[in-house]
């Protein structure tokens, strides 16, 4: 269930695939992203955003040889780690879905609970319910 007051996302990671639209259909199948917005013609992907449930998303479209844009990603380089609260049913759907098992869930030392997986691109996704640390408050 996506959390609509969650702050909209400040940092958003960033990927190229060489077939955008079937990457997209993945990562909804097999992980639960929500498609948010695609743009772009027949094969190509301009540009796509897909929303995590829980807060923020990535942004990813589809390999190009542009002179004109700097911005220059390899296919199948992405990795990330992505919080989940039911790893279990998330790393059953993921199987399902055909994910590249690299490793079963497992339980970390600090508590986290995980599972890593390689989509159909290459690109490595860990899933866990570590949340990360509060922030440290500052003065001001």
């Amino acid at each position: 269930m996506t959390d609509l007051h969650a702050p909209a996302p400040q940092v958003w990671p960033t990927l190229r695939a060489n077939d955008a639209r079937a990457l997209i259909r993945f990562l909804v199948d097999a992980f639960g992203f929500e498609e948010t917005i695609v743009h772009g013609k027949g094969d190509v992907v301009e540009h796509a955003q897909l929303s995590w449930p829980l807060g923020g998303g990535i942004m990813l479209g589809s390999e190009r040889d542009d002179p004109d844009n700097p911005w220059k990603l390899t296919p199948g380089t992405f990795g990330a780690y992505v919080v989940a609260d039911d790893i279990d049913g998330l790393y059953a759907r993921a199987v399902a879905a055909g994910a590249e098992i690299v490793r079963a869930p497992f339980t970390t030392d600090y508590g986290s609970h995980d599972f890593t997986v390689r989509d159909p691109e290459g690109n490595l996704w860990q899933f866990g319910t570590y949340r990360g640390e509060p922030r440290k408050a500052t003065a001001g």
